[in-house]
């Protein structure tokens, strides 16, 4: 199994945006069972008493224009237990990746990338629609 963990700052926007376009995907090409998929966060800006905050409405309402339902995802902080547990560790911008290596300690297998160097577009990073609000461009 090919274990998957989308990260960006909170948790809210962008990685469960791209954890469900996967899911999806996976599923539509029927390799969904060849795949575990998840999403966190670096920040814990996003986690209030313990429980995360749920996919924030104008991503949720992006994914469902899709037909594509994140149901109750809720934020979590990324751990360094994610680093063993996980093959991929997807970024969705540079600073992103900064946090996640120190929470990791590093990246000695070399685990940890930018979303957008799967995509054609090495070094690039998905802009944060919850500063930019285009949620049609992330």
């Amino acid at each position: 199994m090919i274990k998957v963990l989308f990260v960006c700052h909170g948790n809210i926007c962008r990685s469960p945006m791209a954890e469900f376009v996967m899911k999806d995907l996976a599923e539509k090409a029927g390799w969904d069972h060849q795949f575990e998929i998840s999403s966190a966060a670096v920040s814990s800006e996003e986690i209030w008493g313990g429980r995360g905050n749920p996919v924030y409405p104008a991503a949720r309402q992006k994914l469902l224009e899709q037909g594509i339902d994140p149901g109750d995802k809720r934020a979590r902080r990324t751990v360094r237990e994610d680093y063993d547990r996980y093959d991929y560790l997807i970024g969705m911008d540079h600073a992103n990746l900064r946090y996640m290596k120190q929470i990791y300690g590093g990246d000695p297998e070399h685990k940890v990338s930018l979303l957008l160097d799967w995509c054609g577009r090495k070094g690039q990073a998905v802009a944060d629609p919850w500063y930019t609000d285009d949620f049609d461009a992330a």
